[in-house]
């Protein structure tokens, strides 16, 4: 079972004082809620890594979600046609803020072998993306710590961020509201 590290704070005789934005971060990041959208091979892998051998579920992510308005994580995994492209922006831009993107896989992060007039060469093309995870297929341990990556981003991300005109400006060049 994963330990939590104590945010940083003052402590004294029988009180300890932090700010409520480490908190929270401590609790977003220990509580993802990952929607997966899986395609091909890496949807197996991530099957792999829900099951009882890499157990997903020591680090929070136990319930996946396939309702984007109760999701906070979205794993895009394998080959994405750009017939799917819209749908996948759609499911992002249905899902709550803060919300994270994981791309898993060669062809998800940049459309792998097929290099094809019908898929899209990385979802980086229509939504942000914030962990890339390699591989053809990744093994259920790059998963994790991809995983693990996400949850170093929730942490310490502060309140603000998704407020800040430099995100608003991200978002903007998706065309995202």
């Amino acid at each position: 079972m994963k330990t939590v590290e104590a945010p940083e704070g003052i402590e004294g005789a029988g009180f300890f004082a932090t700010s409520l934005e480490k908190v929270v971060g401590i609790a977003r990041a220990n509580s993802l809620w990952p929607l997966p959208f899986a395609t091909s091979c890496c949807g197996i892998e991530f099957m792999a890594t829900m099951g009882s051998h890499y157990d997903i579920s020591r680090f929070g992510s136990e319930r996946p979600s396939f309702s984007p308005r109760q999701a906070d994580l979205l794993m895009v995994m394998g080959t994405i046609a750009k017939k799917m492209a819209p749908i996948v922006k759609q499911v992002y831009e249905q899902m709550a803020e803060p919300r994270w993107v994981l791309a898993m896989g060669a062809c998800a992060c940049s459309g792998g072998i097929f290099d094809s007039y019908s898929v899209l060469q990385g979802i980086d093309r229509i939504i942000p993306v914030d962990v890339y995870v390699p591989g053809c297929p990744p093994r259920p341990e790059q998963v994790l710590d991809g995983l693990m990556r996400v949850q170093d981003l929730a942490k310490n991300e502060s309140f603000r961020r998704r407020n800040a005109p430099e995100y608003q400006a991200l978002l903007a060049s998706y065309n995202i509201k």
